[in-house]
Protein backbone atom coordinates (compact mmCIF):
# COMPACT_ATOMS: atom_id res chain seq x y z
CA UNK A 1 0.00 0.00 0.00
CA UNK A 2 1.12 3.68 -0.81
CA UNK A 3 2.22 5.49 2.02
CA UNK A 4 0.43 9.62 2.26
CA UNK A 5 3.52 10.36 2.47
CA UNK A 6 5.10 9.03 -0.58
CA UNK A 7 1.82 10.53 -2.26
CA UNK A 8 2.47 14.25 -1.22
CA UNK A 9 6.55 13.89 -1.55
CA UNK A 10 5.12 13.08 -5.24
CA UNK A 11 2.68 15.36 -5.42
CA UNK A 12 5.51 17.99 -4.68
CA UNK A 13 7.95 17.01 -7.06
CA UNK A 14 5.17 16.90 -9.81
CA UNK A 15 4.06 20.53 -8.49
CA UNK A 16 8.28 21.65 -8.79
CA UNK A 17 8.59 20.09 -12.48
CA UNK A 18 5.40 21.55 -13.62
CA UNK A 19 6.61 25.02 -12.05
CA UNK A 20 9.59 24.72 -14.01
CA UNK A 21 8.17 23.47 -17.17
CA UNK A 22 5.73 26.38 -17.24
CA UNK A 23 8.82 29.25 -16.41
CA UNK A 24 10.51 27.57 -19.67
CA UNK A 25 7.12 27.52 -21.89
CA UNK A 26 6.04 31.37 -20.83
CA UNK A 27 9.73 32.65 -20.76
CA UNK A 28 10.29 36.05 -22.58
CA UNK A 29 11.16 35.60 -26.15
CA UNK A 30 12.90 38.66 -27.29
CA UNK A 31 13.43 39.16 -31.00
CA UNK A 32 16.88 40.15 -32.40
CA UNK A 33 18.37 43.52 -32.94
CA UNK A 34 18.21 46.60 -30.93
CA UNK A 35 14.44 48.24 -29.77
CA UNK A 36 14.43 50.54 -32.61
CA UNK A 37 15.18 47.48 -35.18
CA UNK A 38 12.28 45.80 -33.86
CA UNK A 39 9.72 49.13 -33.51
CA UNK A 40 10.75 49.87 -37.22
CA UNK A 41 9.53 46.50 -37.99
CA UNK A 42 6.23 46.76 -35.93
CA UNK A 43 5.82 49.93 -38.58
CA UNK A 44 2.74 49.70 -40.45
CA UNK A 45 3.53 48.34 -44.00
CA UNK A 46 0.84 50.96 -45.90
CA UNK A 47 -2.42 52.85 -44.90
CA UNK A 48 -5.76 51.61 -45.60
CA UNK A 49 -8.26 54.03 -47.27
CA UNK A 50 -12.02 53.00 -46.95
CA UNK A 51 -14.86 53.46 -48.65
CA UNK A 52 -15.57 57.53 -49.05
CA UNK A 53 -12.61 59.03 -47.91
CA UNK A 54 -10.31 61.03 -49.73
CA UNK A 55 -6.78 59.06 -49.83
CA UNK A 56 -5.61 61.25 -52.48
CA UNK A 57 -5.46 58.92 -55.52
CA UNK A 58 -8.09 58.33 -58.08
CA UNK A 59 -9.49 54.83 -57.69
CA UNK A 60 -8.67 51.84 -60.39
CA UNK A 61 -10.48 51.77 -63.41
CA UNK A 62 -12.92 48.99 -64.12
CA UNK A 63 -13.37 47.39 -66.99
CA UNK A 64 -17.14 48.02 -68.38
CA UNK A 65 -18.98 46.62 -71.28
CA UNK A 66 -18.11 43.25 -72.81
CA UNK A 67 -14.93 41.40 -72.94
CA UNK A 68 -13.75 40.14 -76.87
CA UNK A 69 -13.31 36.79 -77.44
CA UNK A 70 -9.79 37.48 -77.26
CA UNK A 71 -9.88 38.88 -73.59
CA UNK A 72 -11.94 36.03 -72.57
CA UNK A 73 -9.72 33.33 -74.17
CA UNK A 74 -6.65 35.20 -72.42
CA UNK A 75 -8.45 35.06 -69.38
CA UNK A 76 -9.98 31.81 -68.98
CA UNK A 77 -9.57 29.47 -72.17
CA UNK A 78 -5.66 29.91 -72.07
CA UNK A 79 -5.13 27.89 -69.24
CA UNK A 80 -6.15 24.60 -71.19
CA UNK A 81 -5.78 25.69 -74.63
CA UNK A 82 -2.43 27.42 -74.69
CA UNK A 83 -0.75 24.03 -73.41
CA UNK A 84 -3.09 21.19 -73.91
CA UNK A 85 -4.43 20.50 -70.48
CA UNK A 86 -6.59 17.34 -70.08
CA UNK A 87 -6.49 17.09 -74.24
CA UNK A 88 -8.16 20.35 -75.19
CA UNK A 89 -6.86 21.24 -78.24
CA UNK A 90 -4.34 24.07 -78.24
CA UNK A 91 -4.91 27.76 -79.73
CA UNK A 92 -4.55 27.53 -83.43
CA UNK A 93 -3.67 23.59 -84.09
CA UNK A 94 -5.37 22.47 -87.10
CA UNK A 95 -5.20 19.13 -86.74
CA UNK A 96 -6.73 18.87 -83.10
CA UNK A 97 -9.38 21.43 -84.35
CA UNK A 98 -10.30 20.03 -87.74
CA UNK A 99 -12.80 16.92 -86.43
CA UNK A 100 -14.03 19.30 -83.74
CA UNK A 101 -14.98 21.73 -86.55
CA UNK A 102 -16.47 19.27 -88.89
CA UNK A 103 -18.67 18.76 -86.52
CA UNK A 104 -20.81 21.83 -86.51
CA UNK A 105 -20.32 25.44 -85.18
CA UNK A 106 -23.59 24.21 -82.93
CA UNK A 107 -21.87 21.46 -81.73
CA UNK A 108 -19.20 23.52 -80.90
CA UNK A 109 -21.35 25.72 -79.39
CA UNK A 110 -22.87 23.51 -77.32
CA UNK A 111 -19.41 21.93 -75.46
CA UNK A 112 -18.40 25.70 -74.90
CA UNK A 113 -21.91 26.36 -73.00
CA UNK A 114 -21.92 23.20 -71.35
CA UNK A 115 -18.50 21.41 -71.37
CA UNK A 116 -17.48 18.34 -72.64
CA UNK A 117 -14.89 15.78 -70.89
CA UNK A 118 -12.37 17.60 -69.06
CA UNK A 119 -13.62 20.81 -69.83
CA UNK A 120 -15.97 22.59 -67.46
CA UNK A 121 -19.09 24.13 -68.51
CA UNK A 122 -18.39 27.40 -70.11
CA UNK A 123 -14.84 27.45 -69.43
CA UNK A 124 -15.05 28.84 -66.09
CA UNK A 125 -15.71 31.94 -67.13
CA UNK A 126 -19.49 32.02 -65.18
CA UNK A 127 -19.75 35.84 -65.56
CA UNK A 128 -19.60 35.66 -69.22
CA UNK A 129 -22.42 36.44 -71.00
CA UNK A 130 -23.64 34.37 -74.36
CA UNK A 131 -22.51 36.84 -76.63
CA UNK A 132 -18.93 36.90 -74.51
CA UNK A 133 -18.65 33.02 -75.05
CA UNK A 134 -19.47 32.98 -78.34
CA UNK A 135 -17.12 35.55 -79.44
CA UNK A 136 -14.16 33.67 -77.55
CA UNK A 137 -15.50 30.34 -79.92
CA UNK A 138 -15.33 32.61 -82.69
CA UNK A 139 -12.11 33.70 -81.71
CA UNK A 140 -9.97 30.20 -81.04
CA UNK A 141 -11.68 28.48 -84.73
CA UNK A 142 -10.49 31.58 -86.23
CA UNK A 143 -6.83 30.83 -85.08
CA UNK A 144 -6.51 27.45 -86.76
CA UNK A 145 -4.16 27.16 -89.03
Amino acid sequence: MISKRFIGVAASVSFLVLGLIAQTVTAEVVPPGTDDDIRARLQPFGDLCRAGEDCGQAAAAVASGPLSGEAVYNQFCVACHATGVGGAPMLGAGDAWAPRIDQGMDTLWDHTLNGINGMPPKGTCMSCSDDELRDAMDYMVGQVE
